[in-house]
């Protein structure tokens, strides 16, 4: 923590809501390298030696144990890309917490892809947190292209919570996903474009096993003449449930694309698909403001209670 500035230690509070350094087992990058990396007695993080990035191996039994892996760019210009490999033993139940926060104010765009692959153990649960914030005034873009690959095995459980509020102008999120028999995934997306800001969300989730299912949701806000796009495909190879759910408020130019994929390969598939995009009702908007707030802190109030 000592070896960031006042910009990075503001990223990273946001990012991964770190105030000082967090226990247990952590890796914290800034602009391209490690700064600090701390492993457990149950939680190793070991550097790759053939590319960019760490394995971090999770014994098996571990429980109540957490790992952070933000990362911060600081610099203008900066473009990397990391690959980071998550081994959850089985019946491990622990929080990972990642997350990038970008902040340019420079003329030269600055991107992080960050490729995140999880192996779930037999059994274990997992709550993964990524959070993604931009700022800066510089010309330059903050460009951020999320990659996630998840692999579980019987009975594990998985809950993803992915949030993107502010400032980050360019993003194509891909998650893939292959659940075995018993397997659970729950992901929850909240995401805020504005200006010219551009959001392609990709959900890709085989239901490979008896039992096995998936509840994706996204919540979002296009507001001025930002872009979003929605792409969510399940797909039910055995006796399974899956469902998916795009909720978005379009304000201003905004523009939002929601597509739809079910693919059922089983009698006993069941797979639902849910899509609502629209402005927001007057009604909402008059009852606020006859409380005694303008109309843009009667938006703004909306939306936060609407993105929470």
């Amino acid at each position: 923590m000592e070896k960031l500035d006042e910009i990075g230690k503001r990223l990273l509070m946001e990012v991964a809501d770190l105030h000082s350094v967090p226990e247990g087992a952590y890796n914290i990058r800034a602009n391209g390298e490690a700064v600090g990396r701390v492993s457990t007695a149950n939680i190793d993080i070991v550097p790759k030696t053939d590319t960019s990035g760490i394995d971090i191996i999770i014994k098996p039994g571990t429980k109540n144990e957490s790992v952070h892996i933000p990362v911060v760019m600081t610099q203008s210009g900066i473009k990397e890309v990391v690959y980071n490999d998550f081994h959850i033993g089985e019946d491990a139940d622990v929080v990972i917490v990642a997350g990038c926060g970008i902040d340019n104010c420079g003329p030269k765009d600055s991107e992080h892809d960050g490729i995140h692959r999880f192996y779930v153990g037999k059994g274990a649960k997992v709550k993964y947190v990524e959070k993604h914030y931009g700022s800066g005034d510089g010309a330059g873009k903050r460009i951020l292209n999320p990659g996630t690959e998840v692999y579980m095995e019987e009975d594990s459980s998985m809950e993803m919570e992915m949030v993107q509020i502010k400032g980050v102008d360019d993003t194509t999120r891909t998650t893939k996903a292959e659940l075995k028999a018993g397997a659970n995934l729950v992901v929850r997306e909240r995401l805020m474009t504005h200006g010219d800001q551009r959001a392609i969300s990709i959900y890709e989730v085989g239901l490979n096993g008896k039992g096995a299912s998936a509840d994706v949701v996204s919540r979002s806000v296009a507001r001025d003449n930002s872009y979003q796009k929605f792409d969510a495909v399940l797909t039910g190879n055995d006796e399974c449930t899956g469902h998916t759910e795009c909720d978005a408020i379009i304000m201003d130019n905004g523009r939002i694309l929601a597509v739809p994929g079910l693919e059922a390969n089983s009698v006993d598939a069941a797979l639902v698909h849910e899509a609502a995009i629209g402005k927001i009702a007057g009604e909402q908007l008059i009852k606020l403001m006859t409380l005694g707030l303008t109309e843009e802190e009667a938006e703004e109030q909306i939306i936060n209670g609407f993105l929470k």
